[in-house]
């Protein structure tokens, strides 16, 4: 059963950063896609980082995001991270992490088949 816990969530002022983590198990991490997602009050779910586990090239951002957050690995222990810096109140979400069956064929636009319970973050102004 795969399971993917995220924690590293919290409430911060805005230009503050945050760094959310996510650990799986019960899945093959190797040569794969994995991702955050937000969504945020009223609004729908959007892609907010992905990269291929393999390495190389293949990392991919949403243009909200892009120069203030930066999606790692790491391989040894199966996990991911979400560094996010120069928060603003607009980044106010909850975060969830994502797992793909593939790689990263479409980016952010990938099929993601397991998804953790998601990470709530506060951006105050």
């Amino acid at each position: 059963q795969v399971q993917l816990v995220e924690s590293g969530g919290g409430s911060v002022q805005a230009g503050g950063s945050l760094t959310l983590s996510c650990a799986a198990s019960g899945y093959t991490y190797s040569r794969k896609c994995m991702g955050w997602f937000r969504q945020g009050p009223g609004k729908e779910r959007e892609g907010v980082a992905a990269l291929y586990t393999g390495g190389g090239p293949y990392i991919y951002y949403a243009d909200s995001v892009k120069g203030r957050f930066l999606i790692s690995r790491d391989n040894a222990n199966n996990a991911v991270y979400l560094q996010m810096n120069s928060l603003k109140p607009d980044d106010t979400a909850v975060y969830y992490c994502a797992a793909a069956r593939t790689p990263c064929e479409s980016g952010l636009g990938t099929t993601f088949d397991y998804w953790g319970q998601g990470t709530q973050v506060t951006v105050s102004s």
